[in-house]
């Protein structure tokens, strides 16, 4: 949207396919490592199915400005989880299966609903609701985006996608497919904690970055 003007719906719709390949990619590099717990997140995936599909029809419902200052908000709430909570010591413990569904239909509704992978939010709900250590969080992601960008865009495209500019989003998905793969790799040398406060870093940047942009456009 900010670097190629794109409207909310097309870069939303663009957006899943680019995460999707990527997250593909990345998948692939973070098995080589032994990482992705794949029994749970296919679960976790096939339970977010129905979120994804409702999101996705919700999200053509809902202007751009309002769609991205409620984004920042979620980022936000996400960052001061991730910031307050220690995956290693506090995700230990799994919790039940009504919360595993909720945990996982939330995510697939906010999968087809932003346009966007997820991850920001299947991590943390991986290690808080699963008790996945960091990494494992991190990897089995991959696998959960990929089933919800899925669905997502299948629901999309029922409803008819808007104009993709391919030119844009091969070359986009290539590149983002590179760096996932290049981002497994540097996983595997940095420690869990440097990874859980980086991470809500950037989802703090991000949504500083939404609300400056859209809240005047609220208003």
């Amino acid at each position: 949207m900010y670097l190629f003007a794109q409207p909310a719906a097309t870069a939303t719709t663009g957006s899943l396919l680019i995460v999707g390949l990527s997250s593909l990619a990345g998948l692939i590099e973070h098995h080589r490592q032994r990482r992705v717990r794949f029994a749970e997140g296919l679960t976790f995936g096939v339970l977010g199915a129905a979120g994804a599909a409702g999101g996705s029809v919700l999200s053509g419902l809902v202007p751009g400005p309002v769609l991205l200052t409620t984004f920042a908000a979620l980022l936000l709430v996400v960052a001061w989880t991730m910031l307050r909570k220690r995956p290693e010591t506090t995700g230990t413990r799994r919790r039940g299966w009504v919360a595993v569904a909720a945990a996982a239909t939330g995510v697939g509704l906010l999968t087809g609903f932003f346009g966007v992978g997820g991850g920001f939010a299947i991590v943390p709900a991986l290690v808080l609701v699963l008790g996945f250590g960091m990494r494992e969080a991190v990897a089995t992601s991959l696998l959960v985006i990929v089933i919800n960008s899925v669905v997502s865009l299948a629901t999309r495209a029922i409803h008819g996608l808007p104009g993709l500019d391919w030119g844009l989003i091969v070359p986009f998905a290539l590149s983002a497919a590179l760096g996932s793969i290049l981002g497994g790799r540097l996983a595997e040398r940095l420690p869990a904690d440097r990874l859980r406060v980086g991470f809500a870093i950037l989802l703090l940047a991000i949504a500083t970055l939404l609300l400056v942009e859209n809240v005047p456009r609220l208003v």
